[in-house]
């Protein structure tokens, strides 16, 4: 399974409406979205592949109330951490969000995630 499958399958565990890069429109609050923002790379002298992957994963609650948003980045941060299928660390604390022309209330939080490649 990809980085990105058991990252999914994480965060719907959390809340069911969880997308990759943008969720549609009409999409019922609150939900999540997650995208990889980098990584860093191993590059063996002997030209090798490694058999470890790195990226650098955002993931954004987006919903109807600040307290809502917090509660949920904070359940996401524990599971990432605590997550068997990869090694995840939290790169900073969540930062709020709030986009005033919807409303939204907005929390992201950046992962450094290790896997198997």
């Amino acid at each position: 399974m990809s980085v990105e499958a058991s990252i999914t399958t994480l965060l719907r565990a959390i809340c069911p409406r969880t997308f990759t890069d943008f969720a549609p429109v009409s999409t019922l609050r609150p939900y999540v979205t997650y995208q990889q923002i980098g990584g860093e790379t191993i590059s063996f002298l002997e030209r090798a592949m490694a058999s470890k992957e790195n990226g650098e994963f955002q993931i954004n609650v987006w919903s109807d109330s600040r307290a809502e948003a917090k509660n949920l980045i904070k359940q996401i941060e524990a599971a990432m951490i605590a997550s068997t299928a990869f090694q995840a660390r939290a790169i900073a604390a969540p930062a709020s969000d709030f986009d005033a022309d919807v409303p939204v209330y907005g929390s992201r939080q950046d992962f450094s995630v290790w896997s198997d490649r």
